[in-house]
């Protein structure tokens, strides 16, 4: 059953507006990435909020600094979002100099450096300014484990983490979302020419149908359940001993 949108804002709102209260917090800070969650999360969080802030955090690749900045820009102007922007690319350099002589950086561990920085840009803002950060996760990529682990994975709270990809979709049109972000393919924007269901080889309309309905293919149930197992220590604290 399709969700009432009108409902999800006004309780999500609430949410955020509840939570500022109880924290004590004086604004909000999300990463802003040009994309259709950090759509919806800056959306909600200026509805709650008006002291919330996005920061545009391009890193190395062209698609980073042209197409998805324009498009962070573009969501920011319509929803009357404060933008920043801080360009990381020097800073992954330096770790990557400093790394030179420690190991030799996988090709995963290289482009997971990404989102760790820009988790480490947004919590210096959120302490410098009182802020919380907010997630962007959405519920299929949670399942999956396609998110990075101390990276986009920590916040302090996240509205749309029960929203699955189809859903924040239906959620955008509802809010009449600029359609330069719904029409594009889902990327982490991690290097040029990277999309998510690419990277991933499988569709979030079939990741959506199994987790909505229960429905999938036999080739899509296996990858999914397979991605499913192999990231649950994502999803979980680490382990501690206790004596």
């Amino acid at each position: 059953m399709k969700r009432d949108y009108k409902i999800e804002k006004e309780k999500r709102v609430s949410f955020i507006r509840a939570l500022l209260e109880r924290s004590g917090a004086k604004g909000i800070v999300y990463g802003n990435s040009g994309g259709k969650d950090s759509a919806l999360v800056g959306a909600l969080c200026k509805a709650a909020c008006e002291n919330t802030v996005g920061i545009i955090m391009p890193c190395e690749s062209v698609r980073n600094f042209n197409m998805d900045k324009k498009d962070g820009l573009t969501v920011a102007n319509f929803y009357g979002i404060e933008t920043r922007e801080a360009d990381i690319t020097p800073i992954k350099s330096a770790v990557k100099c400093a790394l030179a002589n420690a190991t030799e950086l996988s090709v995963s561990a290289d482009v997971n450096i990404n989102p760790r920085l820009r988790m480490t840009v947004l919590y210096a803002v959120a302490a410098s300014e009182g802020r919380l950060v907010c997630g962007t996760g959405n519920r299929s990529e949670a399942y999956l484990g396609y998110f990075t682990k101390w990276g986009d994975g920590a916040y302090d709270f996240n509205p749309i983490s029960d929203l699955t990809v189809t859903e924040i979709y239906e959620f955008l049109e509802y809010l009449d979302c600029p359609k330069c972000v719904i029409e594009k393919a889902p990327s982490a924007g991690l290097y040029d020419g990277q999309t998510d269901e690419c990277e991933m080889g499988i569709s979030y309309a079939e990741v959506d149908n199994y987790l909505l309905n229960g429905v999938a293919g036999e080739k899509a149930l296996a990858e999914i359940e397979k991605r499913h197992s192999a990231s649950e220590h994502k999803r979980n604290n680490p382990p501690t001993y206790e004596n």
